[in-house]
């Protein structure tokens, strides 16, 4: 039997970088705003984070998905609405996003409510997709037991024939979900594991309460 590779040794040297929340703006937005601009400059693949739910039993899951915009209102994703994470978000009406960018130390938790985006707001940027996806949106059953990859490369040949020439129809089954903030947790990685987290805790409007964890 090997034996198990062995990776308790490995360290990433954190940069001095002080997160204070007497320096903090009152909106968490604005301080995503800012690291995501940081991330943008450093990371490879800054939209991406980490999308957790539960089933009606409380089992978890997770899955890489995109960030695609954010504002005022929250944090939007397109996904197919007939998937495990749609069934899910619709079941349950909250949803846990991490964001993790090891170039910059930094890491942002966010628990918020899930609601669908207006379809117009879903139509709008499904037009804005490469054909290619668009095609791809319209073969995919998403999480569906798929026979084998030739019957997917069918289903997207059949597609692209059907649609030859024609404007691609965004798929009713498929659109956007707005993840709407009551809690973010900014983490920043500091030297001899003595990490910096400050959380804003949503309390009625657009107040929000502003404190720090232990690391």
């Amino acid at each position: 039997m090997k034996s198990v590779r062995k990776i308790h040794h490995l360290r990433s040297n954190m940069r001095e970088e002080v997160l204070d929340e007497k320096n903090l703006p009152s909106s968490p937005l604005a301080l995503f705003d800012l690291w995501m601009k940081m991330a943008i400059e450093k990371s490879p693949d800054p939209t991406a984070l980490t999308l957790a739910t539960c089933d009606k039993n409380g089992n978890p899951s997770a899955r890489i998905v995109l960030l695609k915009g954010y504002n005022a209102k929250g944090l939007v994703f397109f996904t197919n609405y007939k998937s495990k994470k749609s069934a899910e978000l619709i079941q349950s009406k909250s949803a846990y996003m991490v964001f993790y960018w090891p170039e910059i130390h930094k890491q942002v938790r966010i628990e918020g409510r899930a609601e669908k985006i207006p379809a117009a707001e879903s139509d709008q940027y499904f037009s804005s997709r490469p054909r290619e996806s668009q095609l791809g949106a319209m073969a995919s059953e998403q999480s569906q037991v798929l026979a084998g990859r030739k019957a997917l490369e069918e289903r997207y040949k059949f597609f692209e024939k059907k649609f030859a020439g024609k404007k691609i129809p965004r798929p009713s089954h498929w659109g956007g979900f707005r993840i709407v903030p009551t809690y973010f947790e900014f983490w920043q990685g500091r030297t001899s594991r003595l990490h910096d987290r400050i959380v804003y805790k949503k309390i009625k409007g657009n107040m929000w309460k502003i404190f720090r964890l232990f690391p």
